[in-house]
């Protein structure tokens, strides 16, 4: 009697086992059907114009890259690039920001697509040359990646455009305020998607969304 409770015991726990492993192959697969069908909005709040819908976008802009050529818009044109700010004296973040950029950089070396676009906020400081020493010290491959200095309200303005920070603080570390998001910019000026630099789940999960971002641009 012992012996047959015993071995019912063992059956329900097999059978206990085999229905939990049931429901989380059910669960990953769901999610996995998730990711594959995720999609990324345009951030930022839309307005509606004589019935047509307009989202935010990035302005014209115009900066000097560690190369001494100008960047402007039209370098980035049907192209989809990811944007950070930062400064080369940066005592905190943007060592971290900076290799998290490069492993998106790295990601997509050879996808002619998606382009990178480091701002200094640290115009003074930042010249071309210093720009161009400090990528080549990171790894940064000059035809995919531009580090780019220019009027400094222009850089500071242009971060709210990218959901982004970027001021001069005296009290901060360095003497600036700056944020550590990587920020997603489609081909059509809008931003997509963006994370923080410093977290690598968080940058893990960026890179997903440029994959996303470039199949819906095939």
């Amino acid at each position: 009697m012992l012996q047959m409770k015993a071995n019912k015991s063992q059956k329900m726990t097999k059978l206990n086992a085999i229905i939990l492993l049931a429901l989380l192959i059910a669960l990953q697969s769901c999610g996995n059907k998730e990711e594959a069908n995720r999609t990324l909005g345009i951030i930022g709040n839309k307005d509606i114009i004589n019935g047509d819908t307009i989202y935010p976008s990035i302005p014209d802009f115009q900066f000097v890259n560690q190369l001494g050529d100008t960047i402007t818009n039209e370098t980035f044109g049907n192209k989809a690039y990811v944007v950070d700010f930062f400064f080369t004296s940066c005592p905190t973040i943007c060592p971290k920001v900076s290799n998290s950029m490069l492993t998106v950089q790295n990601a997509f070396i050879d996808d002619d697509r998606l382009l990178l676009l480091a701002h200094s906020i640290d115009v003074k400081r930042d010249t071309v040359d210093r720009l161009f020493d400090y990528a080549e010290k990171l790894g940064a491959n000059h035809s995919k990646w531009h580090f780019v200095t220019g009027d400094k309200m222009a850089i500071y303005d242009i971060a709210d455009d990218y959901f982004s920070i970027a001021i001069e603080n005296p009290e901060a570390p360095g003497g600036f305020d700056h944020s550590g998001r990587l920020i997603l910019v489609d081909e059509n000026r809008h931003v997509r998607s963006f994370c923080d630099g410093t977290n690598t789940d968080e940058v893990d999960r960026f890179i997903k969304d440029i994959e996303i971002l470039l199949a819906e641009m095939n």
